[in-house]
């Protein structure tokens, strides 16, 4: 992509181009993530975590702070495609 990472862990590879952030889990495998998961932006990740298990989702990761209060979540659709949540501090 022409640009350097802004973050470079053992966890977590970071990149920001323009407002999008693409991030890189080396150990994603580990955790059943099989291809790229794109995050929806919500305001409360508890609720809309339950709303999409209420809907037939099966949770692929549990809500996780990332650091400085960022949260994530992801579940697995019916179709086996991941959608991930993520909520600002």
């Amino acid at each position: 992509m022409g640009i350097e990472p802004h973050a470079d862990g053992a966890y977590y590879v970071g990149f920001r181009v323009g407002d999008q952030e693409i991030g890189l889990d080396p150990n994603g495998h580990n955790a059943g993530m099989t291809g790229p998961v794109g995050y929806w932006h919500v305001d409360d990740i508890e609720k809309t975590l339950r709303l999409l298990l209420d809907a037939g989702a099966q949770m692929q990761q549990e809500v996780k702070d990332v650091g400085g209060g960022k949260l994530i979540a992801s579940v697995r659709d019916a179709d086996s495609n991941i959608v991930g949540l993520i909520q600002s501090p």
